[in-house]
């Protein structure tokens, strides 16, 4: 049976061209005004994946080249 990507993974990951996975930081929604200018700043960047979950995670998406 073939596999199917995992919807809910895949919209909140971006898979780079080098292979690296990005992802966004969760809280981000509302409640920021009690956060530091240095927290603020921190959310807006997206964070990279790190390698141990990588090969984690190329289960969920099967289609996607990791």
């Amino acid at each position: 049976m073939k596999m199917k990507t995992k919807k809910s993974f895949s919209k909140r990951i971006k898979v780079t061209k080098n292979g690296k996975m990005l992802i966004r930081k969760g809280g981000q929604d509302h409640f920021n005004s009690r956060d530091t200018g240095t927290v603020t700043k921190r959310k807006r960047r997206d964070s990279h994946l790190s390698e141990s979950y990588r090969h984690t995670m190329k289960s969920q998406l099967p289609h996607k080249p990791v």
